[in-house]
């Protein structure tokens, strides 16, 4: 399998994108960001407002912090797996070597960014979540 250097993945646009973020810099950031990118993105301040946001809406990509108040982002993973466990969530965290070093798997995580990371790092995950889950027909590409 050919390993893409970061950023040389084309840019994936027009998708519908669920951020639970409880750092309103870091979320704020994330919503610009992916909005420049031509994503819809919907905005949670703990994983519990979260899971009630997917509850109602169908979305792409699910991206969680793993620290927050109320649901951490392992539980809210998790939880999003017994309701859709095709679901494409990406994890974000200032404590991602610690949690690849603990050997203890994130139930439905299927990429996990250590903060802070490289917008071409969130595209690339983006990226690879949305093709291991077989969403790749159709997409809207942009170059680099």
């Amino acid at each position: 399998m050919k390993k893409n250097l970061p950023g040389t993945r084309p840019k994936i646009l027009g998708k519908r994108i669920l951020v639970a973020e409880d750092e309103p810099g870091v979320r704020e950031a994330l919503v610009m960001l992916l909005s420049l990118d031509g994503h819809t993105v919907t905005q949670a301040s703990d994983g519990r407002q979260a899971l009630e946001l997917f509850k109602r809406d169908r979305f792409d990509v699910v991206i969680t912090d793993y620290l927050m108040p109320e649901m951490r982002g392992d539980d809210l993973a998790a939880n999003i797996q017994l309701l859709m466990p095709a679901q494409p969530v990406i994890m974000i965290s200032a404590h991602a070597q610690t949690l690849a070093e603990s050997g203890n798997p994130l139930a439905g995580v299927a990429a996990v960014l250590g903060k802070p990371f490289m917008l071409a790092d969130l595209r690339d995950a983006i990226a690879q979540v949305l093709s291991d889950h077989g969403d790749s027909e159709g997409e809207a590409f942009l170059p680099n």
